[in-house]
């Protein structure tokens, strides 16, 4: 009886330093900031429980929805423009005969660079005066562009450059998948006389699928969560058109000392982010059957 214990418990003392983590440093700080949330919170006096009053703050402030529009457009963007960007140069560097540890290195340069060391660098590079692309546009007789400075364009920009210094990771994680990709398929396929786009179709997108759905709920989750890219790169100028709901929730925690409207905003950061990600799941399961 004792050895049968011992093995049906042996796997949760192995499981219990990982469960333990994950209830302190995940569970403990969202319920913690569902608590703050509807507190009056201040850091050198107590706090005084006010109910909804902190949720009623954020929906009247009219930054509460402009940073939630920019959050979406810069979110649907990035999927828009960054998403398949991985997946194209791992096909590509996955076809590549010589020199491909030279290209592996090579995307995966950008994610090396600190986040804010990125943005610092293309702040300089959408410069308008002295920018190494509005200098170039006008070698060729264009006109500079205002990049950051005007509404229309600082979205776009932002995410180009997010785009450039995050696809690198992602793409060395669908060359691991593409490895694991049988080789016998390619080669069955090549007798019967299939072309590159044919089995791109039918072999490399469907093996790759599963981790392309993985990718796709992380992109999504990463993206809603931006904040490095505005704030030191615009500090969600011009007129707050690149300003993000992370954006919001710093200015209200550490500009306006309101930790408790900041915590209310994080708490419906998270839910929703929760209800995208269940409805995401529960639609590919839908798909995969």
């Amino acid at each position: 009886m004792g050895k049968a214990l011992k093995r049906q418990f042996l796997p949760w003392l192995f499981l219990l330093p990982t469960v333990l983590g994950f209830i302190v440093f995940s569970w403990y700080p969202i319920v913690l900031g569902l608590i703050v949330s509807l507190q009056k919170y201040h850091p050198i006096r107590p706090p005084q429980f006010v109910g909804l009053a902190n949720f009623e703050t954020l929906f009247s402030d009219p930054l509460f929805v402009t940073a939630w529009k920019n959050t979406v457009e810069f979110s649907l963007l990035s999927l828009l423009i960054g998403y398949l960007v991985p997946v194209v140069l791992a096909i590509l560097v996955n076809e590549v005969r010589r020199g491909k540890s030279f290209y592996r290195i090579a995307y995966y340069l950008p994610a090396v660079l600190p986040g804010v060391v990125t943005a610092v660098l293309w702040r300089w590079l959408y410069d308008p005066g002295v920018g190494l692309l509005n200098t170039v546009i006008r070698v060729f007789g264009g006109q500079g562009l205002p990049w950051l400075m005007s509404a229309d364009t600082v979205i776009p920009s932002l995410v180009f450059m997010a785009t450039w210094a995050g696809f690198g990771s992602t793409t060395v994680v669908y060359l691991a998948a593409l490895q694991g990709v049988p080789s016998e398929l390619y080669e069955a396929a090549e007798i019967d006389g299939a072309l590159v786009l044919q089995r791109l179709r039918y072999i490399t997108l469907p093996q790759i699928r599963p981790v392309m759905l993985t990718m796709l709920i992380l992109q999504i989750i990463g993206t809603f969560q931006v904040f490095t890219e505005p704030f030191v790169m615009t500090s969600g100028g011009p007129n707050n058109a690149s300003l993000t709901i992370l954006l919001l929730i710093y200015r209200y925690a550490f500009m306006y000392f309101d930790f408790g409207v900041a915590a209310a905003a994080g708490f419906i950061l998270f839910v929703v982010l929760l209800l995208v990600t269940l409805t995401y799941f529960r639609v590919t399961a839908r798909l995969e059957e």
